[in-house]
């Protein structure tokens, strides 16, 4: 045989005995791993208001000078924080001139929501009133004013509103974990 021919075909002879070696040895290493199942629940949106369905406040005989106060609390009973909003739903005020004042004020937080002529929330608007976190409760104080210079021409007036509370899920955030 030739010289040359014996170098080319003694590494590829060493080499085919290596792979048969290797693949008839059955030495391979292997690594698994495995999960659980992955799962995902929904969070839960739900408030309740200390007066649902009754008046924050009542006063019948009001005369000039006096001020009545009303408080609910609002809690966030659900899983999610949740931004929160007040709304006048209908209003009513015979009163004139600005005789008849509110203020309305989150006295968890210390933030005055309305200040001005009772009445004068626009009704259907909503008013922010930033998040509640999940789990927390916020009280809420309506002061209402007859001014202590109304003229006998206020008497007999009447005045009213209804509210309205909503809480809308904070934007979605991607997290991981």
């Amino acid at each position: 045989m030739n010289r040359s021919k014996k170098k080319i075909l003694l590494p590829l002879a060493t080499l085919v005995a290596a792979g048969a070696v290797a693949i008839g040895s059955g030495a391979t290493f292997t690594s698994t791993t495995a999960n659980t199942a992955s799962s995902v629940t929904s969070g839960s949106l739900n408030h309740t208001n200390s007066k649902a369905n009754a008046a924050i406040f009542s006063l019948t005989n009001i005369k000039p000078g006096d001020t009545v106060n009303g408080g609910l609390v609002i809690t966030n009973t659900g899983s999610l924080d949740a931004a929160f909003s007040l709304t006048e739903t209908t209003s009513t005020n015979g009163f004139s001139n600005d005789y008849l004042t509110l203020k309305i004020t989150n006295t968890t937080t210390g933030a005055e929501v309305f200040s001005g002529t009772f009445g004068d929330l626009v009704d259907g608007q909503k008013n922010t009133l930033g998040t509640i976190p999940a789990g927390a409760a916020n009280s809420f104080t309506f002061s209402v004013k007859l001014a202590q210079d109304a003229p006998n021409s206020q008497q007999g007036k009447t005045a009213s509103a209804a509210y309205q509370w909503d809480s809308v899920q904070l934007d979605a955030t991607t997290t991981n974990q």
